[in-house]
């Protein structure tokens, strides 16, 4: 099983990549732990996107694809995966398409999580982040709230809302969302991948649509 999760921000794309690789047997491959990792290891990619994470800086598109063709190319390529936050853009879908292709890899699917800007904007306004590092649990005041209010239950941290977090963010990123998503999209239904689901309801709701898909609609047994 070989998959791309697709989604505004907050719409829950990392806990359902989590339950996939959980009950699957699947690697997580997200953007921010494979920089850090690449960053950490010192690799010829990871050197050079260090000054912008450290800055707190965007990275270039041209930059995550080299960082992803890397994971991909040193020898070991994830066989199953899940991909979530890549990509992003039409330019890099084109290039992970490249990538896949030198691994001789085929997609089983991409799922779109479909939730509404209002839904977006009131789920992660109320999220509340650890900033302890090794910890950096997540809360949610209303859906996954804290034993004692602002304090994180795993270390005893007091949280912190990000700077991602609030509001204005979120409504900015949702419009640069939005912008960059249609090509993409068009992209992955022309190759027949694209399937869509609805993000809102019970995580495990969610869970079994995304699992129904992929057993049925993809056309392979996952």
């Amino acid at each position: 099983m070989r998959l791309i999760l697709l989604g505004p921000p907050g719409c829950g794309k990392g806990t359902q990549a989590q339950l996939l690789c959980a009950r699957n047997g699947l690697e997580h491959i997200g953007t921010g732990d494979i920089l850090r990792q690449a960053i950490q290891q010192q690799t010829p990619a990871g050197v050079r996107a260090h000054p912008f994470v450290e800055k707190g800086l965007l990275v270039p598109d041209s930059l995550v694809n080299d960082v992803i063709a890397e994971r991909f190319n040193l020898g070991d390529p994830p066989e199953r995966f899940v991909m979530d936050g890549y990509p992003r853009t039409l330019a890099q879908a084109a290039a992970f398409d490249q990538v896949l292709r030198q691994n001789f890899l085929d997609l089983t699917a991409v799922i779109l999580l479909h939730v509404s800007d209002e839904e977006i904007i009131a789920r992660v306004s109320e999220r509340w982040s650890c900033p302890k590092p090794g910890c950096k649990a997540t809360y949610h005041t209303t859906s996954k709230p804290t034993k004692a209010t602002g304090i994180c239950d795993s270390c005893g941290t007091r949280l912190i809302q990000r700077e991602d977090d609030r509001p204005e963010t979120v409504r900015a990123r949702l419009v640069v969302y939005h912008g960059n998503t249609e090509a993409l999209v068009g992209h992955y239904r022309a190759q027949k991948l694209l399937h869509e689901v609805a993000g809102q309801g019970p995580i495990e709701e969610v869970y079994a649509s995304v699992m129904k898909i992929l057993n049925g609609q993809a056309g392979r047994k996952c």
